[in-house]
């Protein structure tokens, strides 16, 4: 760790952890998995608190007056997916698309067809929080209340980011309880897990409230000799300091040690000549380290019944560090073919990345009358700052014509391995020179204002709008001297939103609203780039299933969407550029599409859900590749955005000789999709099935069993070219044993 304050907390919220009272889990919103036993531990809880926490940037309204498609992907389907980390949770909407996720080190992922910088991981939220701009590892689920999808334009008041929508993580956080849980997996591949979830109420007035949250996982993987080591913990304390004040404190820790695998690569364009089990990196040498510490503080203070004050600052630091063998492309001489062998080349790169993140934030919401017309108002503001520090250091085997035998080269100077016999042997030790070395800062303030007006009873119109200053630096510290460029600018974000409650039970919807994402790095002289630009529009239909039957509870909702983004980083052809390999912000492209959101819970114990999205996503304009220099032309598709995609769980609670019992299984469908920016190159479609079973045998033990990928298909998530294919993990079995405490 890189700071020794680090250590001191975690050294206490470690001990704390281990001497914390014994207590009986709360559920946090499950569905009803656990039939009666749950009434069982309704009856154990000491304390609920009924303070209501409000939400940072979101307000306080129903959803069906939000004029907006949302999902929310809560405990009870997180468990019957079997998800654990937040990739397999965003499988669940089909309109997220999963993304090149850098070698398996982050996550990555488009909403509604964008994906935002493929260089940096995308940028997902944690209590309102920006968490994923850093290079903390891919996000695990433990210490996750529920997922929320919030689809369309946010920047009125999230501020910068990608037009689809936002994803934004839910803490578990206390509840004012005493109660816990365990549990421990046994997995394919070696897979072994254990989770904690510990509460308690503190204080001579029980006005604290502790939770403690951690996981250790040790895992091997279809992939030979790719194994990953995780550790989390995820410990806050609530303190309701009076009747209308309440203070909370996280703390996220976590630390990943997981070999860089770029996957499989497609030979001549076809996939499944190289297996998918085979890994061409270097398990000697290929391990990534990466740790995160971040912290989160909010104060929520209600000032009378309509308004609410609320505070909050946030602190995240990340780093990533090690060594990786990565794949050569086509221009390198990726692949070598003779009638005894298939040998592919490549290069090393080691890496050093650090960043630090700052937020502070602070909002006032409430509501108030001017005559006959009712307003909720959000006003408030934000400052947050961004140090992205990135050291590379590379070495690539040096290039020679096609028509060069092969014989006659040194074939460990360019670090071979025969992609269907590879040999694990230590490859030569090669000599690294300067890459990169850049530090670049991001700082930025802003203000939002947001105000819903009850025109009548029917019919309301959203108002709302951002204007953020932010100033960016970016060091190269190749240069000598060091080479420094900076710009600023403001942008406002507007949105307007209109929302018609037809009764109560369906209501329609519009909106439009404009939004920016700063670009990392400079052009051809050394400036940096102008922002990306969006902008969205969204109608659609919500509909509350519980007011058109009574034994069911739910909505469906019904949106299309069109969405135009330009300042896209292409390749820079013109002739001041021509010195070299640089980029400009002149791409553009569009997304229009339809979704249909199902989420059903049904009085017999049956849960459905349902989410389908048909995404028409493509290049407006002609330009270069930002990669290999390829031609976009307009009308080409998105990298890895499928047009169809489907996600579909069901799952049945019943009593089986008095013992609750839950059945479940899932489905998941992705189109074909691209698989490299300007070629013809295509992931194939595939379908997946997942199956699940468990029982509590005796009162708070439940057993599970599940199974992934339940007929074996061979299929591929992603792509960044075609020697950098994800291969999709075969059929995988899981069981595991949690005791509630």
């Amino acid at each position: 760790m890189k700071n020794n304050w680090v250590k001191s907390t975690l050294a206490i919220s470690i001990a704390a952890f281990f001497n914390a009272p014994a207590f009986a889990q709360t559920n946090d919103g499950q569905t009803n998995a656990q039939g009666a036993s749950q009434k069982n531990e309704e009856a154990k809880v000491e304390k609920i608190t009924v303070h209501g926490m409000h939400r940072a940037y979101q307000g306080a309204f129903e959803y069906k007056e939000v004029p907006a498609a949302a999902q929310d992907i809560d405990l009870g389907l997180i468990g019957d997916a079997g998800a654990i980390n937040l990739n397999d949770a965003l499988d669940l909407s089909a309109s997220v698309a999963r993304q090149n996720n850098f070698g398996g080190l982050w996550n990555s992922f488009a909403i509604r067809g964008f994906s935002g910088d493929e260089n940096l991981p995308s940028g997902f939220l944690v209590n309102g929080f920006n968490a994923g701009r850093g290079f903390g590892g891919p996000r695990d689920l433990a210490g996750i209340d529920h997922v929320e999808v919030l689809k369309g334009p946010k920047a009125a008041l999230f501020g910068r980011g990608e037009p689809g929508g936002a994803v934004n993580l839910v803490t578990k956080r206390p509840q004012f309880v005493s109660g816990g849980e365990v549990k421990a997996t046994y997995g394919s591949w070696d897979q072994m897990r254990i989770e904690a979830d510990v509460q308690t109420v503190a204080g001579a007035k029980e006005d604290v409230g502790v939770r403690l949250v951690g996981f250790y996982e040790d895992a091997e993987s279809f992939r030979d000799t790719v194994e990953t080591e995780k550790l989390g913990f995820y410990p806050s304390v609530t303190w309701e300091f009076s009747e209308d004040t309440r203070i909370t404190y996280e703390l996220e820790y976590t630390n990943q040690k997981i070999p860089f695998d770029r996957g499989v690569i497609a030979v001549d364009g076809k996939l499944g000549i190289q297996p998918i089990e085979t890994f061409v990196g270097d398990p000697s040498g290929d391990r990534i380290t990466t740790d995160v510490v971040g912290h989160q503080l909010e104060i929520s203070h209600e000032l009378n019944d309509d308004w609410n004050l609320l505070i909050g600052a946030g602190l995240r630091d990340t780093t990533f560090e090690g060594n990786a063998l990565e794949t050569n492309f086509a221009g390198r001489q990726t692949l070598f073919i003779d009638p005894d062998q298939t040998l592919l080349s490549r290069f090393k790169r080691y890496r050093d990345f650090e960043t630090d993140y700052v937020v502070l934030r602070g909002e006032i919401a409430g509501e108030f009358d001017t005559g006959s017309i009712s307003h909720r108002v959000i006003i408030g503001g934000d400052y947050d700052k961004f140090e992205n520090d990135q050291v590379i250091l590379r070495y690539r085997p040096s290039y020679f014509s096609g028509d060069t035998d092969i014989n006659d080269l040194d074939l460990s100077q360019y670090l071979v391995v025969d992609i269907l016999n590879p040999d694990y042997s230590p490859v030569a030790d090669v000599e690294l020179s300067d890459n990169l070395n850049r530090l670049e800062t991001q700082e930025a303030w802003g203000m939002y204002i947001q105000d819903q007006v009850n025109i009548t009873d029917k019919f309301q119109v959203r108002f709302g709008g951002r204007i953020d200053k932010f100033e960016q630096e970016i060091q190269n510290r190749l240069s000598d001297p060091v080479a420094i460029t900076s710009q600023d600018d403001t942008q406002f974000s507007p949105q307007l939103g209109a929302v018609y409650l037809l009764d109560d039970s369906i209501s329609f919807y519009a909106t439009y609203g404009e939004g920016f994402r700063q670009l990392t790095g400079s052009d051809y002289a050394g400036n940096p780039f102008e922002p990306n630009q969006s902008e969205s529009t969204e109608v659609g239909v919500k509909t509350d299933l519980t007011s058109f039957f009574n034994n069911v509870r739910g909505d469906i909702t019904l949106s299309i969407f069109n969405i135009d983004q330009s300042n896209i980083l292409v390749f820079d052809s013109s002739d001041e550029a021509s010195d070299g390999f640089f980029l400009t912000p002149g791409g553009e492209a569009r997304s229009r599409g339809v979704e249909l959101d199902v989420n059903a819970e049904f009085s017999n114990g049956i849960s459905l859900w349902v989410s389908y999205a048909y995404i028409d996503a493509e290049s407006t304009n002609d330009a270069a590749d930002a990669n290999f220099v390829a031609s976009i032309e307009a009308g080409d598709p998105l990298i890895n955005v499928p047009e169809n995609q489907l996600s579909v769980q069901v799952g049945k609670s019943l009593t089986v000789s008095d013992m609750p019992v839950r059945l479940g299984t899932g489905l998941l469908y992705v189109d074909e999709r691209l698989g490299q920016t300007a070629t013809d190159f295509y992931l194939p479609s595939y379908t997946t099935v997942r199956a699940f079973a468990q029982i509590e045998p005796v009162e708070n033990l439940v057993v599970r069993a599940e199974v992934d990928n339940l007929f074996d298909k061979e299929h591929y998530t992603n792509s960044f070219a075609d020697v950098w294919v994800e291969p999709g993990a075969p059929r995988r079995f899981r069981v595991s044993a949690s005791y509630r405490f």
